[in-house]
């Protein structure tokens, strides 16, 4: 039976790359996707989640749109990564149908108390929505099957030397959802930039037709770094975060004690790890079975690439 799947998400180059894997995946049911500002405001990127819906075909999923803004600070956004309005250069056909009208965080609330203990919810933006769900009810971490951010790194940020960008969007957000009753998987940087679209990995992508022509390729190279010594291609961070959900087996986690930095002058959003606690309060990604990885995820595009062209 297909494991069921909330999405909160950014879109977003990854996010985008991401909503792809939880469609095509058939393990995966996508039963709800949940909208934040962060990679681009939240208008951009519930309009991304809306076409992506569309053009990927998956029409009857619930988009429900969430918070514009941080909880307390101002709006710091990731668009010179993501283009201005978040998918890079790609253009999609408007969107036909609208979303829920429900705010993101009740609708997360209100599909966990539902079907306690069926849900899986992954987080690849910054955490304002989640904080707000868990300020609603905070039962909500009792009623997941499991709960996977994209976010934070036990070494070193990319959204400043010390924070990764989806906490540092919101640290008070992410201290909430690691102070939870909850267990975090946390798929962050240590984990994701073991997860390089290079060139070999783009020309077999590259296989898959139209969809790798007008969406996949595009995706998952319009962001470069060749100043980067570490730079094999872009990194597709939010797709390990989903595909953690249905594939544990890749990935090497170690439990840790997460706590946010929110008031260091050159550290906060830092996420700062904790390899030897007493208490645990989550499962921190290590290391990735690199080429595995990329065989489930070139299959499960495929699926759609051949729904796409049908």
């Amino acid at each position: 039976m297909a494991r069921k799947l909330i999405l909160d998400c950014d879109p977003g180059l990854d996010d985008a790359l991401a909503l792809l894997l939880a469609h095509g995946d058939p393990a995966l049911e996508l039963v709800g996707v949940t909208t934040v500002g962060g990679n681009v405001s939240l208008e951009n990127t519930t309009r991304n989640a809306l076409e992506l819906r569309e053009y990927l075909k998956f029409p009857t999923v619930p988009v429900s749109a969430g918070a514009d803004r941080p909880l307390v600070r101002e709006p710091v956004d990731a668009s010179h990564v993501h283009g201005e309005r978040g998918l890079g250069d790609i253009v999609l056909p408007a969107a036909t149908l609208q979303d829920t009208g429900e705010h993101a965080a009740d609708f997360i609330v209100e599909a966990l108390r539902k079907t306690p203990g069926a849900i899986d919810l992954v987080a690849t933006g910054p955490l304002t929505n989640i904080a707000l769900a868990l300020q609603r009810e905070p039962a909500i971490a009792r009623w997941v099957r499991s709960f996977t951010i994209m976010g934070g790194s036990a070494t070193r940020g990319n959204a400043t030397p010390a924070a990764e960008y989806n906490i540092y969007a919101d640290p008070e957000a992410a201290a909430i959802v690691f102070a939870a009753d909850w267990n975090v998987t946390m798929i962050g940087l240590d984990l994701t930039l073991q997860a390089q679209a290079n060139d070999a990995v783009i020309e077999r992508m590259k296989r898959l037709g139209a969809l790798a022509d007008e969406l996949i390729v595009p995706l998952a190279t319009f962001f470069s770094n060749p100043d980067d010594p570490a730079w094999d291609g872009q990194s597709v961070h939010d797709v390990c975060a989903v595909a953690y959900v249905s594939r544990p087996d890749l990935f090497e986690l170690r439990p840790a004690r997460v706590d946010v930095e929110l008031k260091g002058q050159f550290t906060t959003g830092m996420t700062v790890v904790d390899f030897d606690p007493l208490i645990p309060n989550a499962n921190v990604a290590v290391r990735l079975e690199v080429a595995d990885f990329w065989a489930y995820v070139e299959y499960a595009y495929a699926r759609v690439a051949a729904e796409h062209t049908a």
